[in-house]
């Protein structure tokens, strides 16, 4: 392989004699050896690696928190607390590995899925093959909307650009040339394209002269490691855990203290201590976690949604604002020839056979288009044959910035330039145009039909193109095309409307169509701005623009991007849905990419989540499914760290007044044992609709106020057992700690029916039949403990049938006074685990864009 330097200064001969190879091409042998030599083209191959998956669910501060729990209470001589604890510790670590262990494979079979291709010259001529199967010395073509596969030394180009944003931080085209550079730096390489730029303009030759690793990408992208950069959801979970650690730590060391100076026997008090740490954090929460995402993961997939990364689902669920293009979203992506009709809008074939002119099918042979105007040209009847008498000399490709395609043609000897493109840029190069013609296109745009102008002019002397020929033009008339409105786009935009979710519509279309189709849907608009309006605009004006405007018209790739990073900058989550090479740089940008299984590899390898299906109302699936998932791990966090907090502040002050430790350390750990496992079928339970109408974030205060209400609560109920058993049936410290145990149980595991939901449980809103199976099983379990054969062995003795009484009646007064707290608590003004959100840098890019060269 040569280095970048050493290919942008040598000659195309050079550098082809320095690869051992030719114009021509490698054959499919000497391909395959340099393949089985060298490797494949691939940054890193996207494998499922059990060991670290493993090592993902050690690195958590709950779990380390119990394994140096466990640890000391083994070395200090109590066995039991060690099992239990070792018990929690294999529960937790093994669902959370099973099922990230899953989702890494889904994940890994979704990548092997999204291969990617190149058109290369194998055996003198063109196929295509895998990128990943592309070594030095293939020559290869490059083409618009497709990402460079490796890095290549440009044979030959007609008007090649590349977006060289990835590698420069520069969002503009680099222009290209096949023409040496000596002594400069990378970025003005013009006669190199680098792996992972994309071709936003013309096409090109090229021979590979660096592949994988060995390419600037690929370097970048090797040195950043296998670790994915976190997501919010990750953020918000790593912080409560510090907070849970904070407390755990600060409770332990009080009650340390407390009993140390009140001279109870050092070893019991600090095996208490430690039961008491673990005992305030919930220690399945990585498994409740997981078990979530995965469940969610496997709804989504039949729900036709693909995430590339299991906590994308969460992000998915943020979404406030959906910016999208129209086509194939809100019309159904089936472009179909209506009529070609001159400037005065009567019909003329003359124009249906400049517009074949100007396609991207061979005048002679036919074919295949990748557009799907052109391709809707094709279609007409008798199309190919009244072009095939006619000779295209130079073809000057479609790029974003000049919005159209110009074709010098030999037409029976005859020289003619003919330009195809969008009406207000034709009409702006046309020096004679019928007066007509602006009331024929107002006309055509006001019935939500696609215009394409064509323009024509002599051209005897030309041998090839450039921009600058295509001015002082001649309008010969309009190709008139249809995309109808999507049927069930206008019950997909209300489900969106009920999730919350703000729709924006980017489209390259005119803004008179764009309107047309938004009115017939009932999309309610703010305002129509357009690509040209937003041109010049500063930040500050851009941002305005971007809040008060519904639908932007006309908009360039660049633009999308900035739209994008404005809204948000406001501190709402942006979705953007693309499938077009211009739309990855808004797919980059968005704190959720999203295209579609039909999309360019450019737009898929840009998303986080992969639709099968292009239609919003898969997409409103997603979203209430990412939020349904976050809402039920919720659910866990508040009742655990609320009833935990509240039974272990009544267990530091019981410890303090008591002559007897009020629960044995391997009673606390055998509680929350029993009491987590009941919780694993949160996963499963019902979601109130009010809670999918708007995106919720982790919020640590709010959390921490939860528990600073709710846990008293709890508390208080404790000391209410404490008097029962110390001063109406004369417990001694065997009962006292069965009557706890059973009162402690019941009131945690129970309280997920009030904290599950803000309305009024089962009357309002009813709970899975699992989740209630859980619960209910997990309290019964706790009373059949202390009346079975192993009461004795775990410290405990049969209650009076009084005190089963008294905890029914404490249970249903507990579970009262807590609805009664929430109503106050939910009625205050405040913003639920709201916070703003992080901005996505260039290391993210470059991790999202490695997938690209990711399969090996």
């Amino acid at each position: 392989m040569l280095t970048a330097r050493q290919a942008a200064a040598a000659s195309v001969a050079e550098v082809l004699a320095a690869l051992n190879s030719s114009t021509a091409g490698l054959s499919s042998a000497e391909a395959s050896t340099r393949l089985a030599r060298l490797g494949p083209n691939a940054v890193r191959t996207h494998q499922v690696k059990a060991l670290a998956v493993l090592g993902r669910q050690l690195r958590n501060a709950v779990l380390i928190l119990l394994a140096a729990t466990a640890i000391v209470s083994y070395f200090l001589g109590d066995s039991m607390q060690a099992t239990i604890i070792g018990i929690i510790l294999t529960a937790s670590i093994g669902l959370g590995f099973f099922n990230e262990y899953r989702a890494e494979q889904a994940a890994a079979a979704l990548h092997s899925r999204m291969r990617h291709s190149a058109v290369v010259r194998r055996d003198d001529q063109f196929v295509s093959v895998d990128v990943a199967t592309l070594v030095p010395g293939d020559v290869i073509r490059l083409t618009l909307g497709e990402a460079v596969p490796a890095d290549v030394r440009l044979i030959e180009t007609a008007g090649l650009e590349c977006n060289e944003s990835i590698l420069t931080g520069e969002s503009m085209g680099s222009e290209k040339s096949p023409n040496p550079v000596a002594d400069a730096d990378l970025a003005d390489c013009a006669d190199l394209a680098f792996m992972g730029t994309i071709v936003n303009a013309g096409e090109g030759l090229g021979v590979v002269y660096a592949t994988g690793k060995n390419a600037e990408f690929g370097r970048i992208a090797a040195g950043l490691g296998e670790r994915q950069p976190e997501t919010d959801f990750q953020v918000g979970l790593r912080r409560f855990s510090y907070l849970l650690l904070q407390v755990a730590i600060a409770l332990t060391l009080l009650i340390l203290v407390s009993n140390l100076l009140l001279r109870k026997p050092v070893i019991d008090s600090v095996l208490f201590s430690l039961a008491i740490a673990v005992g305030i954090t919930p220690q399945l929460l990585p498994a409740v976690v997981s078990a979530s995402l995965a469940t969610g993961s496997r709804q989504l997939a039949k729900a036709k949604v693909l995430v590339k990364r299991l906590v994308c689902i969460e992000d998915l669920g943020d979404i406030d604002i959906l910016i999208t293009d129209k086509t194939g979203t809100l019309t159904e992506g089936r472009i179909s020839l209506v009529d070609t009709v001159n400037p005065a809008g009567t019909h003329s074939d003359s124009v249906l056979r400049l517009g074949l002119f100007a396609s991207d099918v061979d005048l002679q042979a036919g074919g295949v288009s990748a557009n799907p105007l052109d391709a809707a040209l094709c279609d007409a009847p008798n199309a190919l044959a009244a072009v095939a008498a006619a000779r295209r000399v130079a073809l000057l490709p479609f790029d974003h910035l000049r919005r159209s395609t110009s074709a010098l043609i030999d037409d029976n000897g005859k020289r003619i330039l003919v330009v195809k493109g969008a009406p207000e840029q034709i009409l702006a190069r046309c020096s004679m145009t019928d007066p007509a013609a602006q009331g024929t296109l107002d006309d055509l745009f006001a019935a939500g039909r696609r215009v394409v102008a064509v323009a024509v002019k002599p051209a005897p002397n030309l041998s090839a193109i450039t921009a600058a020929d295509e001015a002082e033009l001649m309008l010969a008339g309009f190709l008139v095309f249809a995309d109808e409105p999507k049927a069930a786009a206008r019950h997909s935009l209300t489900e969106l409307a009920a999730l919350g979710i703000e729709l924006k519509i980017a489209t390259g279309d005119n803004a008179q169509v764009a309107e047309k189709v938004c009115g017939e849907l009932g999309l309610a608009s703010k305002g129509t701005i357009t690509g040209s309006q937003l041109d010049g605009l500063d930040d500050d004006s851009f941002a305005r623009a971007a809040a008060d405007h519904t639908i932007f018209a006309r908009i360039s790739p660049e633009q999308k991007a900035r739209l994008v990073t404005a809204a948000r900058h406001t501190g709402r989550s942006i979705g953007f849905l693309g499938d077009g090479v211009n739309d990855a740089l808004a797919l980059h940008a968005a704190d959720v990419g999203i295209s579609v299984d039909t999309a360019t590899d450019v737009a898929k390898d840009a998303a986080d989540v992969v639709l099968l299906e292009k239609d919003l109302g898969v997409l409103a699936t997603g979203v209430a499914e990412g939020r349904r998932i976050f809402a039920n791990t919720i659910k866990y966090v508040l009742m655990g760290t609320s009833s935990n907090f509240g039974n272990m502040f009544s267990a530091a002050a019981a410890s303090a007044l008591l002559p007897f430790l009020p629960m044995l350390p391997s009673q606390i750990l055998l509680n929350n044992l029993l009491y987590d496992s009941s919780q694993l079928a949160i996963p499963t339970d019902r979601v109130d609709t009010e809670q999918l109408h708007a995106p919720s974030h982790w919020n640590v205060a709010f959390i921490r106020r939860f528990m600073l209400i709710f846990g008293p609560i709890s508390s208080l109920f404790d000391f209410m057992t404490f008097g029962l058993m110390l001063g109406v049936l004369h417990a001694g410290a065997v009962e006292f700690r069965t009557g706890w145990f059973v009162e402690s149980l019941a009131t945690q595991t129970l309280i997920i029916f009030a904290i599950r939901t803000r309305k009024v449980p089962f009357f309002r809103s009813r709970p899975s039949g699992l989740l209630t199976g859980t619960s209910l099983a997990v309290v019964a379990i706790g009373v059949v403990l202390t009346v079975s054969p192993i009461s004795a062995t775990l410290g405990f003795t049969p209650l009076p049938w009084q005190f089963f009484g008294a905890l029914g009646a404490f249970v249903v007064t507990y579970l009262v006074l807590v609805e009664l707290a929430k109503k106050v608590f939910y009625s205050e003004p405040m913003r639920v685990f709201g916070q703003p959100h992080r901005t996505r840098g260039y290391q993210h890019r470059v991790h999202r864009r490695a997938a690209r060269f990711s399969h090996a």
